[in-house]
C-alpha cells in the first residue's frame, strides 16, 4: 500500500504526483479516502460532541473489533447461523406437531360431515383430501418456523448485529459482483425466498438488486428443510452412534448451506460478467451502535409484516397442488394412475440424475410449495391416492429402500432440492418486484440447470469410482 493520505499535504505536487501514480496503475485509493474521512470526522466529533453515555460506545468499539474482525468475524457469524437454524428447526417441531394434530381433527369433522350428507367420493376427494389436506400441510410446515425465524432475525437486525454480517461479507460479494447488502436479502432466504426477494428493495443498484434476486434462491428455505432434514438423518447419519446423529446431522445440513453460498458467489460472479455485466458500486456502511432490542415490539412486528404475509402468499399458490395433486392419483389410464404414468416417463432423464421418476414428478407437482414434494412423494411410492401424512408413517426408510434408494439417492435429492427453481410463491414475488417475464424465467431456468448439472456429475463420479 501506499502512503496514507492524511500524511500527504493537499497542496504537495509530489503527493498529488503520487497519488496519480498509483491511479494509473490500477490501484484504488477509495478505501484510504473513506478512512481519512472518518478518521476527521472523529477527531472532529471527539472534540465538539460531548456523550452521556460514553461507556456504552466504548462497548460498541469492543464489540466491534471482534464481530468485524477477519479472524473472528466469520466464525462468529456462521455460529449465530448456526444457533438460529438448530432454534427455527428444534423450535418448529412441537407447534408443527400441534398444529398437524389440530388440522387433523378438523378434517375427521370435515369427513364425518361430508358422510352426513352423502357427499359424492370424488367431491370429498377434492376438497378434503387435495384442498383442505394439501393446504393445512403447508400452514403447519410453514408457519412455526417462520414464526421462529422471522423474529430471531428481526432480533439480530434490532440489535445491531446484521450491520456486522453484510460488513463482513461486503468483500467477498464485491469481489463477486454483487452487493454487500446481499448478504442480508440472502440471510433472509434462510427463512422464505419470498420475503427475500422482498428485502432486495435495500440494495440500491438495479442491477445489482437482480443479481441478488437471481441467486437467493440457493439459500434453503423454510420449506426444503424438512426434505434436508429427514434425508440427512435417514442416510447421511446412519450408521453412526446415536449420541452423534443429531450432531452429523447437523454438519451434513451446515455442509449444504456452505454449498448453497458457494453456488451463490459463483453465479453472482458469472452474471456480472455476462448478463448483468458492471462494476460493482461501493458500499460505505456506517455501523450502528449495538442497542438493547425491543423484544415484544420486534416479534410482533416481524410475526405480522413478514410471517403472515409470506404465508398468505403461500396458500393463496399452494391450495390449488394439493387438488391437482388427488386428481393425478386418483385418475387411471389403463392399469395405472396419472402420477404413475407421469413417473415412468421421467425415469430415463432422472436416473442419469440418480434420482428416480417419481422424485422428479414430486419436484414439478411440489412447485407451488416445497413443503409438499416429500408427501407426494411417498403418496406416489404407496400408490395411496392421496398425500400422505409423514408422522404417520412407520419406517420412511423402508419405504425409500424398496424402490431402490441408496445414499447417492438421497445425496442428489438433497442437491437438487438446494438448487432447484424457486416455489411459485417466490416466483410469484420476483415478477411483481421486476414486472419482467424474462427475468422471472431466468430465475427458475438458471438453478434448474445447475441443479441438474450438479446432480448430474455427482451420479458419473460416484459410478466412475464405484462408490455405488
Amino acid at each position: 500500500m501506499g502512503t496514507p493520505l492524511a500524511t500527504e499535504k493537499p497542496d504537495s505536487l509530489d503527493a498529488l504526483y503520487a497519488m496519480a501514480q498509483r491511479l494509473a496503475n490500477g490501484e484504488s485509493i477509495r478505501d484510504e479516502i473513506v478512512g481519512d474521512i472518518y478518521r476527521a470526522t472523529h477527531s472532529i466529533c471527539h472534540e465538539a460532541v460531548k456523550y452521556e453515555d460514553k461507556k456504552r460506545l466504548e462497548q460498541t468499539y469492543r464489540l466491534d473489533r471482534i464481530v468485524t474482525s477477519p479472524i473472528w468475524g466469520f466464525p462468529i457469524m456462521l455460529a449465530i447461523l448456526g444457533v438460529v437454524f438448530w432454534l427455527t428447526i428444534a423450535g418448529a417441531n412441537v407447534p408443527s406437531s400441534m398444529l398437524a394434530s389440530f388440522f387433523g381433527v378438523i378434517e375427521d369433522y370435515l369427513t364425518a360431515g361430508f358422510q352426513a350428507v352423502h357427499a359424492p367420493d370424488w367431491l370429498y376427494g377434492v376438497l378434503v383430501l387435495g384442498l383442505y389436506r394439501g393446504t393445512s400441510w403447508v400452514v403447519s410446515v410453514m408457519l412455526p418456523p417462520m414464526a421462529i425465524f422471522f423474529p430471531i432475525f428481526a432480533l439480530l437486525e434490532n440489535f445491531g448485529y446484521l450491520p456486522r454480517v453484510a460488513f463482513n461479507m461486503d468483500r467477498l460479494f464485491k469481489s463477486s459482483g454483487g452487493h454487500g447488502k446481499q448478504a442480508l436479502t440472502m440471510s433472509m432466504g434462510f427463512g422464505c425466498n419470498a420475503a427475500a426477494i422482498l428485502s432486495t428493495r435495500i440494495i440500491e443498484s438495479p442491477r445489482e438488486r437482480m443479481i441478488a434476486i437471481l441467486t437467493n434462491n440457493f439459500v434453503p428455505c423454510n420449506g426444503r428443510w424438512p426434505t434436508l432434514i429427514l434425508l440427512a438423518s435417514l442416510f447421511m447419519a446412519a450408521g453412526v452412534a446415536s449420541q452423534y446423529t443429531t450432531l452429523l446431522t447437523a454438519l451434513v445440513l451446515m455442509g449444504m448451506v456452505l454449498i448453497g453460498i458457494v453456488v451463490t458467489l459463483a453465479v453472482s460472479w458469472i452474471l456480472s460478467k455476462t448478463a448483468l455485466r458492471g462494476v460493482p458500486t461501493h458500499y460505505t456502511l456506517e455501523l450502528p451502535p449495538f442497542r438493547k432490542p425491543q423484544i415484544l415490539k420486534t416479534v410482533l412486528l416481524a410475526s405480522k409484516d413478514k410471517s403472515l404475509s409470506v404465508l398468505n402468499r403461500a396458500i393463496i399458490v399452494a391450495a390449488p397442488a394439493g387438488v391437482i395433486t388427488w386428481i393425478l392419483g386418483n385418475i387411471t389410464v389403463g392399469d395405472a394412475s396419472i402420477l404413475a404414468h407421469m413417473a415412468s416417463f421421467f425415469d430415463p432423464f432422472a436416473h442419469a440424475l440418480g434420482l428416480d421418476g417419481y422424485i422428479i414428478m414430486a419436484f414439478l407437482l411440489g412447485l407451488p410449495a416445497n413443503e409438499i414434494v416429500l408427501p407426494i412423494l411417498l403418496m406416489g411410492y404407496l400408490s395411496s391416492g392421496a398425500m400422505v401424512d409423514l408422522e404417520s408413517t412407520a419406517n420412511i426408510k423402508d419405504i425409500f429402500l424398496a424402490h431402490g434408494w441408496t445414499w447417492l439417492t438421497a445425496l442428489n435429492m438433497m442437491l437438487f432440492s438446494l438448487l432447484h427453481y424457486p416455489c411459485g410463491t417466490t416466483l410469484f414475488t420476483i415478477y411483481k418486484e421486476t414486472k419482467s417475464v424474462k427475468w422471472t424465467v431466468l430465475s427458475a431456468a438458471i438453478p434448474l440447470c445447475i441443479a441438474i448439472a450438479v446432480t448430474y456429475a455427482t451420479t458419473q463420479i460416484a459410478y466412475a469410482f464405484g462408490w455405488v
